[in-house]
């Protein structure tokens, strides 16, 4: 547990990647199984440890110092596991030099995977007593899940990669076959056994993504040589179904399977699909019209839907590409290719919920560009282009896939709460919730919350904005600063919907703060009334 509790210490301070890259790879290279291996996981946020729920951590450290103080010091603080590293005391007997050695890695996650409930906490007072004030945070990181040391699941790949000289697109065509702590993906990368073969096993494969054009790059290249696709505002997903297997995977490898009942009940095929997860109802005629984003939001998060539910908000998977038809891997295959197997597969025998993006046909990128302008008025977040050419390869190769989004909305808004951000910041006042002007009956007008943004601001600015906040605060609410309504937020957002969520009635899809307007008085920032003329009509 020390050594992985020095290379997540040292990876949080570690601000390069190719550094980063080298201490987890010499943390691979020197640490025996299966300790490495339940590093990875940890690392890749595939580690389970289902009786260490962040309640019981709040407990220990509320047991300790009270519950006010505790809630000061973990507001103050803003990161559980530090708070409770830091007001750790050994017990009597540890301190007496009477505590059990500090556990490896695998022994943490073995015994906890083994206790029960009322087992749990006795296990992990032992160890915290055990190990020392660096440990004690790593542990208390790997029970909350919430590392925040820099890694993403994608670079811990990467140095696995790395430690094998491998490509990483046949770490990641793996990944998902195997469990921690990954024994078999070690053997292979050390050479000594063969690379795990997924072949049709019902297991997510690494999803093929696009990167964002400019339009200034529009001139370099050839209009004839990309197909284009409307970028729907929904979710991706990945459908694999095979015999006696159906499952939903997000983009994120993440199971929805159960949260979608009625996309599961029509996948009886053998196929891995690559779509869009969207709420859609067809009319009288059959034509299927796809919902707001919002209304897809009343199903995501729902383990197990009711049926009212259900009937409300039905889903439905438009599909963009194919993986493999009928046992049939057709990745290596080009774009257009796969397009024509998807729509003959597809004709073969239609399914309700099921549908094809349709391709939308252009001479020339201004021809194009004229179409994409009447994507907001349509509910549609873009264009997608798409070399013909193109196999479907994992991650995010420049060039073959493009996304072309509509241009951003934007609104003068005022800031009303603050609240302090987690890790790195969490001494700094960093979530914003901001507002508009709304008229009361009395002629006035009142500040009403219309979104909230945590990013789209530099360190700098971050720092004059937590003096800002902090010199202007007229209200606390806990670990929430209310504010006085003198700064002005220029937000820039995707789109706006009707939404119960905050007392304006409307929400912004992806909000953040494009620029802080010093300059503008907070009486000449944006009305309520302007943000629902940016709705889109149904």
């Amino acid at each position: 547990m020390q050594r992985f509790a020095a290379l997540l210490d040292s990876l949080a301070f570690q601000p390069a990647r190719n550094a980063k890259l080298r201490l987890m790879t010499e943390y691979m290279c020197t640490t025996p199984d299966p300790d490495r291996g339940f590093a990875l996981a940890a690392l890749t946020g595939t580690l389970n440890l289902p009786n260490a729920k962040p309640a019981l951590l709040r407990e220990f450290g509320v047991q300790r110092l009270g519950e006010t103080l505790f809630v000061l010091s973990y507001d103050y603080v803003g990161d559980l596991a530090e708070t409770l590293a830091l007001i750790w005391q050994p017990s009597d007997t540890a301190s007496a030099g009477q505590n059990q050695p500090a556990p490896s890695l695998s022994e943490v996650v073995e015994r906890l995977r083994a206790a029960s409930k009322r087992e749990t906490p006795q296990l992990l007072e032992q160890w915290l007593d055990a190990l020392d004030s660096t440990g004690r945070w790593a542990l208390l990181k790997l029970l909350t899940r919430d590392l925040r040391v820099g890694v993403s699941a994608r670079l811990a790949k990467q140095a696995i990669a790395d430690l094998g000289k491998r490509d990483i697109v046949d770490v990641e065509e793996v990944w998902h076959a195997l469990q921690p702590p990954y024994q078999a993906l070690f053997d292979w990368i050390e050479g000594r056994a063969p690379r795990p073969d997924p072949g049709a096993a019902p297991v997510f494969r690494p999803l093929m993504l696009a990167t964002a054009l400019e339009d200034a790059e529009l001139a370099g290249l050839d209009p004839a040589a990309y197909r284009a696709e409307w970028k729907w505002d929904g979710i991706r997903v990945q459908l694999v179904a095979t015999a006696g297997h159906r499952h939903i995977f997000s983009r994120a490898a993440e199971q929805a399977t159960t949260a979608f009942p009625d996309i599961i009940e029509i996948m009886d095929f053998n196929a891995v699909l690559d779509g869009e997860l969207l709420v859609a109802r067809p009319d009288e005629s059959g034509t299927v019209h796809v919902a707001p984003f919002n209304d897809l939001q009343q199903r995501l998060n729902r383990k197990q839907p009711n049926p009212k539910l259900l009937q409300d908000y039905p889903a439905h998977v438009r599909l963009y590409d194919a993986l493999m038809i009928d046992g049939e891997d057709i990745r290596a295959l080009p774009f257009d290719e796969r397009r024509t197997r998807l729509e003959a597969w597809y004709a073969a025998r239609p399914r309700p919920r099921l549908d094809l993006s349709p391709l939308v046909h252009f001479g020339t990128w201004e021809e194009l560009a004229a179409i994409r302008a009447g994507t907001r008025e349509a509910g549609i977040e873009g264009l997608m282009l798409k070399r013909g050419d193109s196999p479907y390869v994992a991650g995010r190769p420049r060039g073959p896939w493009f996304k072309w989004k509509r241009a951003a909305l934007t609104a003068d808004c005022v800031l009303m709460y603050a609240q302090r951000g987690h890790g790195k910041r969490s001494s700094y006042y960093s979530d914003y919730t901001f507002g508009c002007w709304r008229p009361t009956n009395g002629g006035t007008a009142e500040l009403v919350p219309v979104g909230k943004a945590y990013f789209g601001f530099t360190d700098a600015e971050l720092i004059k904005l937590d003096k800002w906040v902090r010199d202007h605060t007229t209200n606390r609410f806990g670990p929430v600063r209310e504010v006085e309504p003198g700064l002005v937020l220029e937000i820039a957002f995707d789109s706006i919907h009707r939404s119960t969520r905050h007392k304006s009635g409307v929400a912004m899809r992806f909000p953040r703060v494009h620029r802080i307007r010093w300059d503008k008085p907070p009486e000449e920032a944006d009305e309520l009334a302007t943000l629902e003329r940016m709705i889109a009509a149904p």
